[in-house]
């Protein structure tokens, strides 16, 4: 008896339960939108390799250029334009007559700039060379009193050898007497009257020789009263010369070529010694202030290059020379300088200001203006080489 063959049937397809959407796609729709992605995928990686390259070709150029440049290139953003401007201050006080010139006007050396009212110290000086006038005339009447003392000295001398001589005679003439009593041909009352002669005639010498030391006396006095009176001479010719340089001081003039700035100065203000009025600044003289870090400064040397860039005038460049460097650090020269011998101490980097001198062509520009701010790049392969003594003080 045979088996009945069981035959299995084929398993059914499942049953796709989902909704077919009336909008989805169909797969023909489907397949481009596979395709962009892959394309989208290609395009962004290509992006990526060009970006990669970019950067290494970037870099590889940052390092070739910094090999062959700017390894030996020190800069600093911390420097400044600088310039010796003039603060504008009277030397003497009063009313301001006259402002000659404006804010940012040029001038001249030399050119005035403001007037303090004159007529008080004209009229300082004329008092001061009246009191000269007065007293030179004293000095010449001491003069003519002088001329009469030697004068008289000369007729009391003159008188002293008269009376001299009359001396001499009555003394002769007494002598005479005597001989001729003691040989009785003379009378004593001729002997006498001899006597009494010759004693007048002494007398009259002492006299005129009283007179001489009193004449004398008379012009050393005269003589002692023009030297006080020429002593005040000089003092008030002291006084005049202060008039008169107070005078000159009422007109300001400008102390060299430059521009005027910061003008605080107006007709009419009553000003004092030392007032700031205004300044003077050197457009033609200007210089930058570069303020190196301490580690920057081993190649940095007097006569190096310098490229600086303005920030105001970016499109610019200015060259200039390195000048010289600051005696001590910038925090050595503050108000307060620092003291690191107490306390807890934190390393900081100082900052040596360096000058430099700018190139005269571009000063003539006049566009650098004090206070702007610069870049500075000094190229130390143009800084000259040291010999072996300046190398070994500069260490």
């Amino acid at each position: 008896m045979q088996r009945p063959r069981l035959v299995t049937a084929a398993p059914a397809a499942p049953i796709d339960r989902r909704e077919t959407r009336p909008d989805a796609p169909a797969a023909d729709e489907a397949a481009p939108d596979a395709a962009g992605a892959r394309s989208r995928f290609g395009g962004r990686k290509a992006l990526l390799g060009a970006a990669v390259a970019a950067a290494i070709a970037a870099g590889g150029w940052y390092g070739y250029d910094w090999w062959v440049d700017g390894r030996f290139l020190v800069e600093t953003d911390d420097a400044y334009v600088g310039a010796d401007m003039a603060v504008i201050a009277p030397k003497i006080s009063g009313y301001v007559a006259a402002v000659a010139v404006g804010d940012n006007a040029s001038v001249k050396a030399g050119a005035p700039l403001v007037t303090i009212d004159q007529a008080d110290f004209r009229l300082a000086l004329q008092a001061a060379e009246g009191k000269i006038a007065t007293q030179q005339a004293s000095i010449d009447r001491f003069d003519s009193q002088i001329a009469a003392a030697e004068a008289q000295i000369a007729q009391a001398k003159a008188q002293v050898d008269s009376t001299n001589a009359d001396r001499e005679r009555a003394a002769a003439d007494y002598d005479r007497a005597q001989q001729l009593v003691k040989s009785s041909y003379g009378s004593k009352q001729a002997l006498d009257q001899a006597k009494a002669d010759r004693d007048r005639a002494v007398a009259a010498v002492e006299a005129a020789r009283a007179g001489v030391a009193a004449a004398e006396a008379n012009r050393a006095v005269l003589a002692a009263q023009k030297g006080e009176a020429q002593r005040t001479l000089q003092e008030l010719e002291t006084a005049r010369a202060q008039r008169q340089r107070d005078l000159d001081a009422t007109l300001i003039a400008a102390p060299f070529d430059g521009v005027v700035g910061n003008k605080a100065v107006q007709v009419g203000d009553y000003v004092t010694p030392g007032k700031r009025l205004m300044a003077v600044v050197p457009l033609d003289r200007v210089y930058v202030d570069a303020n190196f870090k301490e580690t920057q400064l081993a190649d940095v040397q007097p006569g190096a290059k310098v490229r600086l860039s303005v920030d105001a005038y970016p499109e610019h460049d200015v060259t200039g020379i390195v000048d010289s460097l600051a005696p001590a650090s910038g925090a050595q020269f503050s108000l307060l300088p620092p003291e690191n011998a107490t306390g807890n101490f934190t390393k900081i980097v100082q900052r040596v200001p360096v000058r430099i001198r700018v190139d005269p062509e571009d000063v003539a520009k006049g566009r650098l203006r004090p206070g702007l701010s610069v870049i500075a790049s000094v190229d130390t392969r143009t800084a000259p080489k040291l010999t072996s003594g300046a190398a070994d003080q500069r260490r």
